[in-house]
């Protein structure tokens, strides 16, 4: 279009670009001779009094560039580190002049800035020129400087850190940066100015190129190069140089992250290229080969994404964004929250971490494998954690779904199952019989013991039974059923094993809710939503809902001796310059004595040897604990357990819904799938020692042992036991030999230690027991053997006939040579008793033992 066809709008704009431009040009002018010459002009005064006014300062600072989250490639450090991310909020890293092609400064002093090496920052000529085009030609012509530029740039980047994160703020701060006002103008030349006495012209030039725009989120030519061509900055040919070149002054239009630019990219990079030629930064050779490749798909190879977790290492995206949120903590990023936050947005450090990859990958492999992403029977979700023992390092993080954003995906969630709501997880999931830990721990830690004997039979509990000092409980009775058998009785260490509710909720009868909460929290147990921990009699059976991480950290506790670290993430920190910062401090306490942990390892063994995670157990030699938690329905399932190494904890359950898991694959048992892979893994790697004995005073208890009342009256049987604290039932009378209405057998036996208050039961003898006589060894006849038996009370007597054997003596024949019952069995006086009597012949003729006579006539 021709200068005369332009419509008023152009003409008003570039008839203003004039006006600022020539007037920029008539101060500059007058600045720059004003040392050589007297200024009287008033307005020459005056503008130049503005001038000076105006800040003078600027130093080339550090800019935002990546910051990098490593993983340990084994348990052994000195086995050196894996990156798993690259979190930025720019894509930058810096480079120095030694690390960028020279054709890529030829095309940025060609294209952007050709006297650059001539001016002292600011360009008169280039300003005058500038003017006179942009009111007489139909395009517009820049006449900023490099160094200008670089000027607008750390504007910007500054507006950028000064924002805060906040979107509305960061445009408004660039967009002040972008003004074409004569103040700014003139702030900005000023600086520039001030600039170039500072430093030299290669320090400002890489400075430029390390701070421009290249699109989106990236900044400076190495993550340009790297972002759309695949390369280093110092392998940039002409044609992939001046096409970078070509972006810095629309990045929106020219970028090459979308094909719809390439066109607009080529227009300019062609026009650098000429300018490359002219200026002699390339050959005519280089021109002719540069200017014949189109800007394309075969020209642009653009590399993956690589910001932020979400295109972080497929087996450590959670454990990426976990890390991401731990930022606000790291107190060696600053002395507040909101410093830490503003340093890592500058970025430049590398994290390393306590993640180890050799056993992430093969945890995360079975996850998928045992827990697919897209179940579609149940809104299945999956956690594996593993945190080690007397440190807290977090050594695998790992679940089913994958970190994605596209909520109608359901392989995707951004929901880390692992951890706290606080740092990106849910409000958690209950525990189901897992908790039953923490009971056991108050149990103990009130001196009971394992071996005392618990009412389990399944009946209701009234909530006003169950003591509590913080919490008040009303309302129908509690009735928790048991997955298996339920026996009338149990000792605390086989409840354990075989987890039995009934029992535990006996046991919570005699101890304070409050306490067991207490005894969880002193192991780190807290609810994943960051509320006060439940106090109900129901809490006992795992109504709490935990995170995964929270219950590892508990039984890595356990493992080592009652010693309670704080998960941690984060090993150590380098910064931009080198410098090595500490990470997160391990944070350890003695959460409860050593020896209640070791009764609680002692009973928690057996669930993995032969109770009820016997599936989970690695059978590797490695002394491990565990216990098992399934809640009502089978709606989450878990496996919490360990070596005195590290602890790993499993949870296999409903993401929203409640549904029984037992509806896909293996059910119940896909906690024990995983469980068992992943602690196996961790054993060969870290190992474990033997598990302590639990103490005898631990084993005993303060239980009472019971006394033999067999043979003594009901009453005073009675009275005995309750002096002993124990409750009495008489239930049913029993056969037996003594006297009827004397205690003849009492449930537990004598010998068994019972915690007060439990129930004995006496059952009375009914006197209709006997004991068999010997009628063999005397060398009784029939009648001899009759006339004992029904002396002992026996009136069922059955004789059978026995022939003698071949060559015995004739005189033995008539003597009783078996009997059965045996000699000395107690039994009832009805039972029939059978004796076998010796005869020469047996058949025909008149009744054994009853002397001669022949057959009847």
């Amino acid at each position: 279009m021709s200068a005369q066809k332009k419509t008023a709008s152009s003409a008003a704009g570039a008839f203003t670009g004039l006006v600022v431009l020539s007037a920029l040009a008539g101060l500059l002018v007058t600045v720059m001779v004003t040392p050589a010459i007297a200024v009287t002009s008033m307005a020459a005064s005056n503008t130049i009094g503005i001038f000076e006014s105006l800040p003078s300062y600027v130093r080339i600072n550090e800019l935002s560039q990546r910051n990098t989250i490593f993983a340990q490639n084994t348990a052994d450090p000195a086995a050196g580190f894996t990156p798993i991310a690259e979190v930025y909020d720019q894509n930058r890293e810096e480079v120095s002049m030694e690390e960028i092609s020279p054709y890529i400064i030829g095309a940025t002093i060609a294209g952007e800035d050709r006297r650059f090496y001539e001016h002292n920052g600011v360009d008169a000529q280039g300003i005058i020129r500038a003017a006179v085009n942009n009111a007489t030609s139909d395009s517009l012509q820049g006449a900023s400087t490099l160094t200008q530029q670089y000027i607008k740039n750390v504007c910007i980047q500054e507006a950028i850190v000064d924002s805060g994160g906040d979107i509305e703020a960061e445009r408004a701060g660039i967009d002040d940066c972008q003004l074409s006002t004569l103040e700014r103008k003139l702030n900005e030349a000023k600086l520039a100015i001030s600039l170039e006495k500072e430093y030299t012209k290669d320090e400002i030039l890489v400075g430029y190129l390390n701070i421009a725009g290249f699109g989106g989120n990236t900044y400076g030519i190495q993550a340009a190069a790297q972002q759309y061509f695949s390369i280093n900055a110092i392998d940039a040919t002409p044609a992939q140089a001046a096409s970078l070149v070509a972006i810095v002054q629309q990045p929106g239009a020219r970028s090459l992250g979308s094909p719809e630019n390439f066109a607009a990219n080529q227009e300019r990079r062609d026009v650098i290229l000429g300018f490359m030629l002219s200026e002699g930064f390339i050959t005519q050779a280089e021109y002719d080969e540069a200017i014949a490749i189109p800007v394309d798909e075969n020209f642009v190879k653009p590399s993956a994404p690589r910001a932020g977790c979400i295109a972080g290492n497929d087996y450590a995206k959670f454990f990426c964004d976990y890390v991401v949120r731990l930022v606000p903590e790291l107190e060696s990023l600053g002395a507040t929250p909101e410093e830490r936050q503003a340093n890592w947005r500058t970025g430049g450090y590398e994290i390393y971490t306590t993640l180890n990859m050799s056993l992430q990958q093969p945890a995360q492999d079975r996850v998928w494998e045992i827990t697919p992403s897209d179940v579609t029977q149940l809104a299945l979700g999956s956690s594996a954690v593993t945190v080690q023992s007397g440190t807290g390092r977090i050594l695998v993080m790992a679940q089913n779904k994958r970190y994605g954003l596209d909520a109608a995906d359901i392989n995707q969630t951004t929901v880390n199952f692992s951890t706290d709501q606080q740092y990106g997880g849910s409000t958690g999931f209950p525990t189901g019989s897992t908790y039953k830990i923490f009971a056991l721990v108050q149990w103990l830690q009130e001196g009971r013991g394992l071996n005392e004997v618990v009412n389990s039979s399944r009946r209701p509990f009234p909530q006003a039974s169950f003591p509590s000092s913080c919490a008040e409980f009303g309302g129908a009775p509690f009735n928790p059923a048991n997955a298996g058998p339920t026996p009338a009785r149990s000792t605390v260490l086989n409840a354990t094993v075989q987890s039995i509710n009934t029992a535990y909720v006996a046991m919570a009868q005699q101890m304070d809710q409050c306490a067991i909460r207490d005894s969880a929290v002193a192991l780190g147990v807290h609810r994943a939503d960051g509320a006060e921990l439940q106090v109900t009699p129901g809490a006992i059976l795992g109504s709490n809902e935990q995170a995964p991480m929270t219950m590892a950290a508990a039984s890595a506790a356990l493992g080592a001796g009652g010693l309670y670290c704080e998960p941690y993430a984060v090993e150590r920190i380098v910064d931009r310059d080198g410098q090595e910062l500490p990470g997160q401090a391990q944070d350890c306490r003695q959460g409860i004595p050593q020896e209640i942990a070791a009764a609680t390892t002692f009973a928690l063994e057996g669930v993995l040897t032969n109770g009820t995670g016997v599936r989970a157990n690695p059978r590797d030699g490695i002394p491990m604990f565990g216990k098992t938690g399934t809640t009502d329905l089978t709606e989450h399932t878990w496996m919490v357990g360990g070596s005195t190494a590290a602890s790993t904890a499993v949870w296999v359950g409903n993401i929203i819904e409640r549904i029984d898991v037992r509806r896909y694959g293996l059910g119940g048992n896909m906690r024990h799938e995983i469980w068992r892979t992943l602690q196996g893994g961790v054993n060969a790697q870290y190992g474990g020692n033997a598990l302590p004995d639990a103490t005898e005073r631990l084993q005993r208890g303060a239980g009472v042992t019971l006394p033999n009342v067999v043979g003594q009256e009901v009453a005073a049987a009675t009275s005995a036991l309750e002096a002993l604290g124990f409750a009495v039932q008489v239930g049913e009378p029993v056969d037996s030999d003594l006297a009827e209405g004397l205690i003849a057998q009492t449930e537990p036996g004598a010998g068994s230690t019972l915690s007060r208050g439990q129930t004995v039961v006496l059952r009375p003898s009914n006197a209709q027991s006997a004991i068999v006589p010997d009628v063999v060894t005397p060398g009784f006849d029939e009648n001899q053997a009759r006339t004992a038996l029904n002396g002992a009370g026996f009136i069922n007597v059955t004789t059978t006939c026995e022939p003698l054997a071949a060559g015995a003596n004739p005189a033995s024949a008539g003597r009783v040579v078996a009997q059965n019952p045996a000699p000395g069995t107690a039994t009832n006086r009805s039972t029939a008793i059978t004796i076998v009597v010796s005869q020469v012949a047996c058949g025909g003729g008149a009744p054994p033992g009853n002397g001669g006579g022949g057959d009847d006539e």
